[in-house]
């Protein structure tokens, strides 16, 4: 079976997950193919992971250069000849939708819709397009029940499939005291502060901006708190205006973008991430793993991620830096209390949200579309260690 994944972006939690299928698939003996712009990091992985990649330049967002790219992908799905095209993200989705149009079947997993992300005629616009584009979709796979459910209140109207993330629990195994305290001696950080990190790109969607207006009154409740924020992107710059106008901004450190975020979920008390939206968001997911409790935006996937019994305590509104201080503060408070409810969440995740789960049940969504005899049943799923 040859599976074509195509993908942009590069980075941040869509290339993680793109990656993760890509070593479940290949060994359980796929053919895997990723087409995806050149730079950032899916491109090197992937291939490292086993897949073969195929360049497909193609900007982040649509504009004159849409046409183009849709073009070049037409010739990859061609030159490649899938039994199923795994489209990933709103820009592929579109490109690879103009590109196949039903020819191949099709699988379109949003990873958060596009019209959420934009207001006015264009978020009209967007929302034209996927109701459009829904003719030319096999199955739409979404990453939450609340992200299904805004589509279709959004009056899409597709055959649904909802297939929660999922993180490689081996890789991102729990982190105890000791673990904390090596990770905090080799990043060089205070060993007694309350430690808050978020990790995430920098940008609109991901709310790095509410949690810099939180942060002086965090601080206010408890004065030994500290902040890192780990991650690169568009509002880097703009982030860092925002941290050296804080009336302490010594207690804020950017560590900017990191290849492996383990050492600073391991350091860390709280993992934070105040989204404006989402599909399920990743980082959340890896925090857990590492035992880390959870701080979020009660955006789709959020409450879905979570324990049920930490719902109350781990969802503010969005775009709310009142009631996310406030909840910061409390928790940050009780580093005891932190950690108990770091080690419920490592038992969670690793039962609802295993990536070899996950890999097994996106197969059956592939086989839906193109038969047993091309997906055989009953193989067994071994994801291979990482290095």
């Amino acid at each position: 079976m040859t599976i074509l994944h195509v993908s942009q972006p590069v980075d941040g939690g869509v290339a993680r997950v793109v990656v993760d299928l890509v070593r479940g698939q290949r060994a359980a003996g796929r053919r895997v193919l990723v087409a995806c712009p050149p730079g950032g990091r899916l491109g090197a992985e992937a291939a490292a992971a086993g897949a073969r990649v195929l360049d497909w330049p193609a900007e982040r967002s649509p504009g004159p250069s849409t046409a183009a790219e849709a073009w070049r992908l037409r010739r990859i799905v061609r030159g490649a000849a899938p039994d199923v095209l795994h489209l990933h993200s709103a820009k592929a989705g579109l490109a690879g939708r103009l590109a196949a149009r039903g020819s191949v079947p099709t699988v379109f997993q949003p990873h958060a819709w596009s019209f959420a992300a934009v207001e006015g005629r264009l978020a009209a616009a967007t929302l034209r397009w996927e109701r459009y584009a829904t003719r030319w979709t096999g199955r739409v796979l979404c990453v939450s029940a609340q992200e299904r459910a805004d589509g279709e209140a959004a009056g899409l109207r597709a055959d649904w499939r909802v297939v929660p993330n999922g993180v490689d629990v081996r890789h991102f195994a729990p982190a105890d005291s000791v673990a904390r305290r090596h990770a905090r001696m080799a990043l060089g950080l205070d060993q007694a502060a309350p430690l808050a990190v978020c990790v995430g790109r920098l940008c609109r969607q991901k709310g790095q901006d509410v949690l810099l207006e939180a942060w002086p009154e965090v601080v206010r409740r408890v004065p030994a708190a500290r902040l890192v924020l780990v991650g690169g992107g568009p509002d880097a710059l703009a982030v860092a205006e925002r941290v050296r106008a804080l009336p302490e901004p010594s207690r804020v450190r950017l560590a900017g973008d990191v290849p492996d975020p383990r050492p600073w979920l391991a350091a860390a008390d709280l993992v934070v991430l105040p989204s404006r939206w989402e599909g399920m968001a990743l980082a959340p997911l890896e925090a857990m793993a590492v035992a880390r409790p959870v701080l979020l935006s009660d955006v789709p996937g959020a409450r879905e991620c979570l324990p049920p019994e930490q719902r109350g305590a781990a969802l503010v509104a969005p775009e709310d830096p009142a009631a996310l201080a406030a909840r910061m503060a409390e928790a940050l408070a009780d580093r005891i209390e932190c950690e108990r409810r770091g080690v419920a969440a490592r038992e969670h995740v690793t039962e609802h949200h295993d990536i070899r789960g996950v890999i097994q049940q996106v197969e059956g969504v592939y086989r839906e579309l193109v038969g047993p005899a091309a997906v055989p049943a009953g193989r067994r799923h071994r994801v291979p260690e990482r290095s």
